[in-house]
């Protein structure tokens, strides 16, 4: 008689709950959470039972031209068997150097900056690659170091630019930041990010009251640099007014400061253009860019205009900023069978085009639960849905109860938002019009049977679940 098969499932969060920090990995079996993945295609994600899940997160807005895209994998496959790693800084491979010079072509190439009214042509980018997003951001603020002479550093509330102690000064969430405060150098001087609607007043309403909070964050020669998300993901899918960016840029000039735009998960179509600025014409002097630049591999990169970047001292043998796996090969294939695939399937143009349906699907939900929407958001495929208790709060519960619930029906969430009140949906640019018919029976029936569960319950047996950390 043959061995029973294990439940691999069970088997893998008992290891993690065992050897891994317990800080990373949130636990609920109970609330069936976390699914175990097997396997990912396109749209779709496989766990350890065999079951199929429609993903709505492409992986933290990684997997833009869908899970495994087979010319992504090729790529790596094919780099693997030639070159697995390289020596960063010191023996390049022809690869790096194609990778730079098409993200070079892809932004500042392209970008045309405007000085009294007239365009002055398109520009040189220069790189610095990263593994994970939180390195480019680094990456930027010491480059705006090297380049003004100045330290300081405007950022925005409710902003997310990763975990490093250099990003930590300008990612202004306490959940974040509070543990290691003495250990910041807090050089981050943090602003409110523009309201997203009538139903979001948080922060400046007018340009004028953003340059007002602009001034008011800033000593006589110490802001270096402005960093800014175009659009919040993490801060709950908040799509600001469209004078936003092009405030920034004005200030910015206005007192010698380099802007700096956080495009790690907005870049690469999200917003349905290439990267989020272009919906106002802002060209930054830095981007950071990462998460769907590769599709699955660690690698992001800081691009900079090549004056700006220039500012680095020339390399006599012992770079002052790199790593052991800077611009590691496999990556940068990969990324360049990323960057060709949202070409040739005109992925950008797709998500506007997508986004406009999820959008009014959004939007009939709101419809249907008023007094429980306080705002729908969505440019392309970055969209969410914000959810508020009676009293008017953030309702943090129904969202946390919403992403458990459609998980059952299916279908992959998270919440987004400081509390976690916003439903976030970003799915790869590559869904499809019935994948998303599907995912809006599965959200209309899930939130059916929540509020209508809610309503019955009384508030002695009404439970409140547990909040998930990401």
């Amino acid at each position: 008689m043959s061995d029973p098969i294990p439940d691999r499932t069970s088997e893998t969060l008992g290891r993690l709950q065992r050897y891994e920090s317990r800080n990373i990995t949130f636990l609920d079996p109970g609330a069936g959470w976390p699914v175990v993945w097997k396997r990912a295609r396109g749209c779709r994600v496989q766990d350890e039972s065999g079951r199929w899940y429609l993903d709505l997160t492409a992986a933290f807005g990684v997997a833009a031209a869908g899970h495994a895209n087979p010319a992504v994998v090729r790529a790596g496959r094919r780099q693997m068997g030639e070159l697995l790693h390289a020596m960063g800084d010191v023996h390049p491979h022809a690869l790096k150097g194609r990778l730079a010079m098409e993200l070079s072509r892809l932004t500042f190439g392209r970008w045309t900056r405007r000085r009294a009214g007239r365009p002055a042509g398109p520009e040189t980018g220069k790189v610095i690659f990263g593994c994970s997003g939180f390195e480019a951001v680094e990456a930027a603020l010491k480059t705006a170091r090297l380049a003004t002479g100045r330290p300081g550093v405007i950022a925005f509330r409710g902003g997310y630019h990763g975990v490093g102690y250099g990003a930590l000064n300008a990612t202004e969430r306490g959940h974040f930041r509070d543990p290691f405060r003495d250990q910041l150098r807090e050089f981050g001087r943090f602003v409110d990010f523009p309201g997203a609607g009538p139903d979001d007043p948080s922060g400046p309403a007018t340009e004028a009251s953003l340059e007002r909070a602009l001034d008011g964050a800033r000593a006589p020669g110490d802001i270096g640099a402005i960093i800014a998300e175009p659009m919040q993901a993490r801060g709950g899918i908040r799509i600001p007014p469209p004078w936003f960016l092009p405030c920034l840029r004005r200030w910015a000039d206005r007192h010698g400061a380099l802007l700096i735009l956080d495009e790690i998960y907005t870049g690469f179509g999200r917003t349905g253009a290439w990267f989020a600025c272009e919906h106002s014409g802002v060209v930054p002097d830095l981007v950071c860019l990462g998460k769907a630049l590769t599709g699955g591999f660690p690698l992001s990169a800081c691009v900079g205009r090549a004056r700006v970047m220039d500012a680095w001292p020339e390399a006599m043998g012992e770079a002052i900023h790199t790593s052991t796996y800077l611009g590691h090969p496999v990556g940068c294939a990969m990324a360049l069978a990323q960057i060709a695939e949202l070409r040739r399937l005109d992925l950008p143009r797709r998500a506007a085009r997508m986004g406009r349906r999820i959008e009014a699907g959004l939007q009939a939900l709101q419809h249907r639960f008023p007094d429980r929407v306080s705002r729908v958001s969505a440019v392309g495929l970055m969209a969410g849905i914000a959810w508020r208790r009676a009293d008017g709060g953030p309702d943090t519960a129904l969202s946390v109860d919403l992403m458990q619930e459609v998980l059952r029906r299916g279908v992959l969430m998270l919440p987004e938002g400081e509390h976690s009140e916003v439903t976030g949906i970003t799915p790869p640019l590559t869904l499809t019009e019935a994948q998303w018919a599907q995912a809006l029976r599965c959200l209309n029936g899930a939130l059916d049977h929540l509020i209508g569960a809610r309503i019955s319950a009384s508030p002695r047996t009404r439970a409140t679940p547990r909040r998930p950390r990401r």
